[in-house]
């Protein structure tokens, strides 16, 4: 077995620009072997997915012993670098992320999303408190020796109403993206930004490997490539077309 260092330091060249990591969010042992069965490079839960799969919303409101749990049954069941969503850490202060962070590299996790909405608000963290919290994933990490991959997620354009200036949102993305980097983040996950020159101009100025995820008006995964992404990752669609296959089988015998 590859031991949580070697598979954190094997996740992080896994992010190139030009050649994406690709990564079909799974959310249970199951799911994780047979993505990994098919080729994948590494493992990577999407917290909508996992909390839907245990009958609750998203928004970190699947307990954090049933999350923990979780991805202790994914990493023992393959083995590549594990990546779990651990939303915005569950915990507002620093010292509640890290030791949330803690938790997931002890239960196999090599990498996390940790994203800048406050779950417990309407709005986003400003940049120094979120960049506070992810000094402290960062030095969670460091105390374990695990240089786990830390995908700082903004959601500046995912919570962004449709009249938004884009330059504005543009411009605070990158300025997220350059604290979030000196605080310790190894890549930047943009979600709801599916404009392909927004996503050029991201990848060509921010100082991080970019995430983009799959959505509706989205760029194929080819263009992603060329455009400069690396990563790129289908949140919650893997698990909403297996639950409507499920639904259509249902449906054929119930009728």
């Amino acid at each position: 077995m590859t031991t949580s260092h070697n598979k954190a330091q094997t996740l992080h060249t896994l992010h190139k620009k030009g050649a994406p990591l690709i990564l079909q969010n799974i959310w249970d042992a199951g799911s994780a072997k047979v993505a990994a069965s098919s080729g994948a490079k590494a493992i990577a839960t999407g917290s909508w997915s996992v909390a839907s799969a245990f009958g609750y919303a998203d928004g970190e409101q699947l307990p954090l012993e049933l999350a923990l749990d979780n991805i202790k049954r994914i990493s023992d069941s393959v083995d590549l670098p594990v990546t779990m969503d651990i939303e915005a850490g569950y915990g507002k202060s620093p010292e509640d992320v890290g030791q949330t962070v803690t938790l997931a590299l002890q239960n196999g996790a090599v990498g996390f999303n940790l994203e800048d909405q406050d779950i417990t608000g309407s709005g986003l963290f400003s940049i120094d408190e979120q960049s506070s919290r992810i000094k402290a994933a960062r030095t969670a990490a460091d105390a374990l020796d695990i240089p786990a991959f830390i995908n700082a997620r903004t959601d500046v354009f995912l919570q962004a109403s449709a009249d938004s200036d884009k330059a504005e949102l543009f411009a605070e993305v990158q300025a997220r993206s350059k604290s979030y980097q000196t605080a310790g983040a190894d890549g930047l996950f943009v979600p709801g930004i599916i404009d392909a020159d927004l996503i050029e101009e991201l990848c060509k100025s921010c100082p991080l490997p970019i995430n983009i995820m799959v959505m509706p008006g989205c760029p194929t995964n080819d263009e992603l490539s060329k455009l400069g992404v690396s990563r790129i990752s289908y949140g919650p669609g893997p698990y909403q077309a297996a639950m409507k296959l499920l639904e259509d089988e249902c449906r054929k015998v119930y009728g």
